[in-house]
């Protein structure tokens, strides 16, 4: 378990480094393509996973449209990958990921909400959202 933790940690390490600002317009663009697949995840083991997704998806959203100008780039660059990650299958943006089909997509999303949970949570506060619903967990 722990090696898969490490796993997951390294992947999203390496994924968010190759987040340029380039890709980061490019998933802006395609924002309201892939809130519209969150929708139709349904999978009861992971029934956080589609709430996180588009929480996800509002940072980098407000973040591009200079809502959130402040925001750390690193969590920004984090939440992308993470959507990124998530739909992979779809080939947004072919080239933008690390290979990696062992693990999927929750594990991913969680461990950028735990890495950056201290900005995450201030921005669900300063956007009245519930950030304890927006949880950590699968």
């Amino acid at each position: 378990m722990l090696g898969d933790m490490l796993e997951i940690a390294n992947l999203v390490q390496r994924g968010t480094a190759a987040i340029t600002p380039n890709i980061l317009k490019g998933v802006h663009k395609k924002l309201p393509f892939l809130k519209l697949k969150f929708t139709e995840l349904d999978d009861p083991a992971y029934p956080h996973l589609t709430d996180q997704l588009e929480f996800l998806a509002d940072v980098v959203e407000d973040f591009a449209e200079g809502v959130e100008e402040d925001m750390p780039y690193a969590a920004v660059a984090a939440s992308v990958f993470a959507l990124l990650y998530a739909h992979r299958q779809l080939d947004v943006i072919p080239g933008a990921l690390p290979e990696n089909g062992q693990i999927n997509d929750s594990p991913v999303v969680r461990a950028v909400l735990m890495e950056h949970e201290k900005v995450f949570a201030a921005y669900a506060e300063r956007h009245k959202m519930k950030w304890d619903a927006i949880t950590v967990e699968p």
